[in-house]
């Protein structure tokens, strides 16, 4: 048989014959195999209940993921398999489990000079799921939308960088597009938070910095397996990056067709300039 539980469960099995039996984690011989090797199978040494008789159980709990195969020894073809699944939570959290009350999240550069906020979509993260990540950078003193602050975006699972992009935030924000392979926790860094270019709003925020990478603000939180998705199936496209790219064929489109017609104007008005000096130097 096999049971499917969440971790942090227990599991009570109970003598329902005459025999005496044991739980032990491993692989068992199988029916027949056992009559040909005198094996009775390969404990892991996971958990064992040693031999208990009828009227009699053993519970064990189960506080690790995984595929538990488990057989007896006494009798090596009764077998079993528990498969323990991570629970998800019905709110979201931080790696450590800290309940995360609302959203966005707020962190301050440490030199409290930029407010970044984020927020992520759906707010209980689980593999092969689109998630969306929304921030907002402010200044940290008058509390005004930044716009045009460029940042790295790095996010680390399991002690490895599994993604990295760099943008500028449009109208005070960007986000980002992510889907997540494996399950566990995650780290969202931003980094080299500095101005991008000039703006109309005014702020201490946007004076040049000697060490940009010091200009970084730190998120977490747990990716969770999904039970109702395997693959991935969707491409991931960046906004931020192709709003980028259209702000700047908007402005060529925009800057050459004007400079053109400078030209024609300059043109036409020194053609005719040329013109009126021939005409009265012309001898009659």
């Amino acid at each position: 048989p096999i049971l499917s539980i969440h971790v942090g469960d227990s599991v009570t099995w109970e003598k329902d014959d005459r025999e005496g039996h044991t739980v032990t984690s491993g692989d068992g011989a199988g029916r027949f195999e056992w009559m040909d090797t005198k094996e009775l199978g390969k404990p892991d040494g996971i958990f064992d209940s040693q031999r208990f008789m009828p009227n009699e159980s053993w519970t064990y709990t189960f506080d690790k993921e995984g595929t538990f195969n488990y057989f007896c020894i006494i009798h090596p073809w009764m077998s079993g398999v528990i498969a323990v699944q991570q629970a998800i939570p019905n709110y979201p959290h931080d790696a450590q489990g800290n309940k995360i009350e609302t959203f966005p999240l707020i962190q301050f550069t440490p030199d409290k000079l930029i407010e970044f906020d984020l927020t992520w979509e759906p707010n209980i993260i689980k593999t092969f799921e689109k998630t969306t990540f929304v921030f907002q950078t402010y200044d940290g003193l008058t509390n005004s939308n930044l716009d045009k602050m460029r940042y790295d975006m790095i996010i680390t699972q399991n002690g490895k960088e599994v993604f990295r992009d760099s943008g500028i935030t449009q109208v005070g924000g960007d986000y980002r597009n992510v889907i997540f392979e494996t399950s566990g926790p995650i780290e969202i860094r931003f980094q080299n938070i500095v101005s991008g270019g000039t703006s109309g709003i005014d702020s201490a925020a946007r004076e040049s910095v000697t060490q940009p990478l010091f200009r970084t603000v730190i998120f977490s939180t747990i990716v969770y397996d999904n039970p109702e998705k395997f693959s991935a199936t969707e491409t991931m496209v960046q906004p931020a990056q192709r709003l980028d790219i259209y702000y700047e064929l908007l402005v060529a489109i925009i800057t050459v067709p004007a400079l053109m017609l400078l030209g024609i104007i300059l043109y036409m008005k020194f053609k005719k300039s040329d013109t009126n000096s021939q005409e009265m130097s012309t001898p009659i």
